[in-house]
């Protein structure tokens, strides 16, 4: 039984979530928004996730701007693959 149907998160792995931010908004845009070395230095989704995946307080703000900006992310998904398919 799934207990958490509301949940935005729920089925999301890091990887993918990270991935859809940064395909978004690009990591100097994540670097202004939250302020943490890993969009700022170098940045890469290895290191990101090795880095949130240790940092519960980090993690927490990208979860919350992922899931602030959710319906945002998707309906660039959703535009870009129109796009595609034209």
């Amino acid at each position: 039984m799934d207990n958490q149907p509301f949940n935005p998160l729920h089925g999301v792995t890091l990887k993918a979530l990270v991935t859809e931010l940064v395909e978004y908004f690009g990591y100097p845009t994540l670097g202004q928004q939250i302020k943490i070395k890993c969009f700022t230095e170098n940045p890469s989704i290895n290191s990101t996730l090795k880095f949130l995946r240790k940092t519960p307080w980090a993690r927490e703000k990208v979860e919350a701007l992922y899931v602030k900006n959710l319906h945002k992310i998707h309906n660039s998904q959703s535009q870009s693959q129109m796009k595609k398919d034209d």
